[in-house]
């Protein structure tokens, strides 16, 4: 897949790169749309573009998330650039309504949904948004009808993707499943989350019935990368457990579980290796390619240790993803995901510890070949224990994950349910570490409020960060308690960008409370 992505990077660029209007939500236009998509390889060429599309907000989703938890931290904290500023308000929950990272993440995510409707609409494919369903109409375009809905159950897999991140990260937000023209589109306003949610789920279900199902070991060598039926319904079970859905999730993770034929890798180094990428645990992924093509990553040397050199990765590292302290002391020696998440620069106090997950070799420095996991198999086995809760099956799944990493079976002595929600939460935050997951589980456990505020970790966190980060303002420094209070409910959505408000003058547009 990587290869064929290269093949069609021009065409890509002539495609989705055009120039960006409107309320900013979509390309004002793209080049000959009318007439490109009128043979299988422009299709092709368009799907593809919507997999390139996943970098970008992939670039700052991490921001977003994982810089909100307890799993990491700004570690630049004393700059006065722009972008390090803005990653310190994020970190310290005071993001303004002006943050250029949520800016950006928020317009590459549209840009990018706009490419899957394009592709959508040439494909005859339609939403009806009132019974929440998906219709096929005629096309010129000669293909066959299996390529036809593999190409629009890999747009939908991929739409529905992003309207869930935004939904989790905004609420509400513009429910866009048709290309809209600039003046269409000021006409656009915030959605109902729940009709967001129905859009996700009609994209996922119709998706998996449009997707290939063959099993792992059967999948074709043309196929390896693509979105699949197993992938649309192991994500369509975190949408159902996120909606507390949890009798809906285990009939989609159970299906995964049974006729997929993926499965965990031997070992957890295993999964992220660069030798042994598309493995049995990867049900998804934001795939990069180096070798100076335009598709490789840069979050290596961004997660990097601060002027580490080649030391720890070709090219500067600039130590914005910093693992805390607390996260440092809960992957035990004997764990196996400590080696691969994270490592230290440095000897002694002055040792600094950082992401390694993604710190393979670079010749180029920007240029990583690491995958990003969207979706793996432990992430089915753990879903499928929490849909399930407390029972010796689900126990079974969790130790499944726990076994793999080197530290035995859950304990007996976790025989309650608040011993077994803890323990599937710790094994969740450990398997997934700096997979952007961890802000989205503490919001579906209802408990980021309690975790930021009152772990002696996070004050920790905090107490990295605050006096370094405001001392850059001229207001005075508050105090860690002052800090703590920045936590709030409202804060658990982000805000609007204010951009969208304002060049928006044909509709009032609610920003979230809060902000």
């Amino acid at each position: 897949m990587k290869y064929i992505q290269f093949l069609f990077i021009s065409i890509f660029c002539l495609v989705f790169c055009s120039c960006k209007k409107t309320i900013d939500l979509y390309p004002e236009s793209n080049i000959n749309t009318a007439t490109f998509y009128s043979n299988y390889a422009e299709v092709q060429a368009g799907i593809l573009g919507c997999y390139n599309g996943l970098h970008n907000p992939q670039y700052r989703e991490w921001q977003l998330t994982e810089l909100r938890t307890d799993n990491s931290w700004q570690g630049v904290t004393g700059s006065t650039n722009s972008f390090n500023r803005d990653l310190s308000d994020l970190d310290q929950f005071i993001p303004a309504t002006t943050n250029a990272g949520i800016y950006k993440y928020w317009l590459d995510t549209y840009n990018n949904i706009l490419n899957c409707n394009v592709v959508l609409k040439k494909l005859g494919v339609s939403y009806d948004p009132a019974s929440g369903s998906i219709s096929l109409a005629n096309t010129n375009i000669p293909i066959s009808d299996v390529d036809r809905k593999q190409f629009a159950g890999e747009a939908m897999f991929i739409r529905a993707y992003h309207y869930f991140n935004l939904v989790r990260l905004f609420g509400g937000v513009f429910l866009i499943y048709q290309p809209v023209t600039p003046s269409e589109a000021k006409t656009i306003n915030r959605s109902p989350v729940a009709d967001i949610y129905k859009l996700i789920e009609t994209d996922l279900t119709t998706a998996s019935s449009f997707l290939s199902n063959a099993k792992f070991s059967q999948i074709p060598a043309a196929n390896v990368g693509k979105a699949n039926a197993w992938a649309a319904k192991a994500l369509l079970g975190k949408v159902y457990l996120t909606e507390n859905r949890k009798a809906d999730a285990i009939v989609q993770l159970q299906d995964v579980i049974t006729n997929s034929g993926f499965s965990l890798q031997p070992t957890y180094a295993a999964v992220f290796s660069i030798t042994n990428e598309m493995n049995s645990e990867i049900l998804f992924t934001d795939r990069y390619k180096s070798g100076g093509l335009g598709l490789g990553s840069s979050l290596g040397n961004d997660f990097g240790p601060l002027n580490s050199g080649s030391v720890v990765i070709n090219g500067s590292g600039l130590g914005w993803n910093a693992p805390t302290t607390e996260m440092d002391t809960s992957l035990i020696a004997t764990d196996a995901r400590r080696a691969v998440n994270i490592s230290f620069y440095g000897s002694g106090p002055a040792a600094v510890v950082y992401v390694k997950k993604y710190l393979f070799p670079v010749t180029i420095s920007g240029d990583g070949e690491s995958d990003w996991p969207i979706i793996r198999y432990a992430d089915v086995l753990l879903m499928m224990a929490e849909a399930q809760g407390f029972s010796p099956a689900s126990i079974g799944l969790i130790s499944q994950v726990r076994v793999r990493a080197g530290i035995g079976p859950v304990p007996i002595t976790v025989n309650t349910v608040a011993l077994f929600e803890k323990e599937l939460a710790d094994q969740r935050r450990l398997e997934f570490a700096f997979e952007n997951q961890r802000w989205f589980d503490l919001v579906r456990y209802n408990t980021t409020l309690t975790t930021i505020t009152a772990q002696q970790t996070i004050k920790d966190h905090f107490a990295h960060t605050y006096a370094i980060h405001y001392s850059t303002y001229t207001a005075p420094t508050p105090s860690l308690a002052e800090l703590q209070a920045n936590v709030t409910i409202n804060r658990l959505l982000l805000p609007i960008p204010q951009h969208e408000i304002d060049t928006n003058t044909q509709l009032v547009i609610a920003q979230n409370p809060g902000y």
